[in-house]
């Protein structure tokens, strides 16, 4: 294994959103393509927000995708504790480390306080950074104001007025200005960290030589490069990878259709698909064919191959890569996972054979196994349901389907070879071709007008079931006084 270390730094606040799972997917990529190692690290020092089922979702959600960490929760490696929570007493080492160095200090200021300064700041068209009034208090001063309770912070001392420059592997040059932040808190009134505290303590002490994540991330780097300054310890290399954007190039939430991958698990999308199609969001290959598997994906992973410009989440291109997916896998890569989403009037009636057999015909166009209720209906068991427009499609044809009930009843070879010629027989006896031959049958064992092909669905649904519907839309046109 190289020495290469990339970190996966989830919140357990919300569900895994697509953004969040594309930069895992291109962190764990990145890992693999190097042979170097993908650390899985919960950041939960939000104590009001997070919870132990929240995290559980996360890490159930990152297994699903097949994305296997090398060292975190339940897969312990020599730089852990890997849940935050279980690191305060690490973080406010360092931050009295900091304060000891004369590179932090105590800070009193109420929140109401920094509120009314921002504010001010903002009003007068200034960048809203701390004024330093309690850089140069006395050791007397700090005494009187823990004696009167208020509360205490520690604030990062930034010193000079240096820009910056970073190289970022995905951005190019990257430039933040002299000016861009002022004293930032890094321990919090409450004893926690703060998230760029944290992240940078961490990122050193677990030898991480790569951050690779979201470009909303980028105006923290200035704060964690002077962290990693702070206790000479060597920045990782950076890449910003491009935001998910909607449809309406706004940013990527609920009302865009399903952002969560808790969802598309639900909606029977393959983990494969998602993974093929998250990673076309801001990477390009360099082949032509766009449907990937997993190992294609880690051989040709490149970051500089990273765009920088925002993508646009697009759930028909994913239903279009995913219905490939499917196409190509068939019953035979898929049918385990597809099983629980067939109806279970279906699951009742077919073996395992005949369900492959159902999934492999409609699978042609299937984006996701949510979708067999619709795409398999043709194939339910029993007489279907004749709406206004079914009855309209067989008015007029209770000859017609009696004379096919009688004759598809006496075969005594139900194949589709047998079942093709009776029906051309039945026909040319009664009449009736094409069209008008075919879509009364049809809607009077389907419901429908359209659908897959007949004659696979007259085998599968076999003789009884058939010879059952055709009668049951006699009986309908029947009623209907056809």
């Amino acid at each position: 294994m190289s020495g290469i270390r990339v970190r996966f730094a989830p919140s357990p606040t919300g569900l895994l959103h697509i953004g969040g799972a594309r930069t895992a997917l291109f962190n764990w990529l990145f890992a693999r393509h190097e042979g170097g190692a993908f650390v899985l690290r919960i950041e939960d020092t939000d104590v009001e927000r997070s919870s132990g089922e929240l995290e559980r979702s996360l890490l159930d959600d990152i297994r699903w995708l097949g994305l296997e960490w090398d060292e975190g929760p339940g897969t312990p490696g020599k730089y852990g504790p890997y849940r935050q929570s279980e690191r305060t007493g690490t973080y406010r080492e360092y931050a009295e480390r900091l304060v000891d160095a004369g590179r932090a200090y105590p800070c009193f200021c109420t929140e109401k306080e920094l509120k009314e300064k921002r504010e001010g700041a903002r009003a007068e068209g200034r960048p809203p950074r701390y004024d330093g009034k309690c850089r140069g208090l006395s050791e007397e001063e700090r005494a009187a104001k823990r004696a009167a309770g208020l509360p205490e912070s520690v604030r990062f001392r930034v010193e000079g007025d240096a820009a910056w420059t970073v190289e970022d592997m995905a951005r190019g040059g990257v430039e933040f200005p002299a000016d861009m932040v002022g004293d930032f808190v890094i321990l919090r009134s409450n004893g926690m960290p703060t998230y760029n505290f944290a992240a940078a303590v961490d990122d050193g002490l677990m030898g991480i030589t790569h951050v690779i994540r979201g470009a909303e991330h980028l105006s923290n780097t200035v704060r964690q490069l002077l962290v990693y300054e702070a206790f000479d310890m060597p920045a990782p290399r950076f890449a910003h990878i491009p935001l998910i954007l909607g449809s309406d190039r706004s940013k990527l939430s609920k009302r865009h259709g399903a952002p969560n991958i808790a969802d598309y698990r639900e909606r029977g999308y393959p983990a494969e698909a998602l993974i093929n199609y998250l990673a076309f969001l801001g990477w390009s290959t360099k082949g032509k064919d766009e449907i990937m598997q997993v190992g294609a994906l880690i051989a040709e992973f490149d970051l500089s191959r990273v765009s920088d410009s925002p993508s646009i989440f697009d759930e028909d291109k994913l239903d279009w890569i995913s219905a490939n997916h499917i196409r190509r896998g068939g019953s035979g890569r898929y049918l385990d996972q597809a099983m629980p989403f067939f109806p279970e009037p279906m699951r009742e009636r077919y073996n395992r054979e005949e369900l492959g057999r159902i999934f492999d015909i409609v699978s042609e166009n299937l984006p996701c196994f949510g979708d067999l209720q619709s795409g398999a209906a043709a194939f339910m068991p029993g007489p279907p349901a004749y709406g206004e427009e079914a009855a309209g499609g067989m008015a007029g044809a209770a000859v017609l389907l009696g004379a096919l009930r009688d004759g598809l009843r006496g075969l005594t070879d139900w194949s589709a070879d047998t079942l093709r010629a009776a029906i051309k027989s039945i026909g040319k006896e009664t009449g009736v071709k094409g069209k008008g031959l075919y879509m009364p049958l049809r809607i009077a064992v389907t419901g429908a007008a359209h659908g897959p092909d007949l004659t696979s669905i007259l085998v599968i649904r076999g003789r009884k079931d058939v010879i059952g519907s055709i009668g049951e839309a006699i009986r309908s046109i029947s009623r209907q006084g056809g």
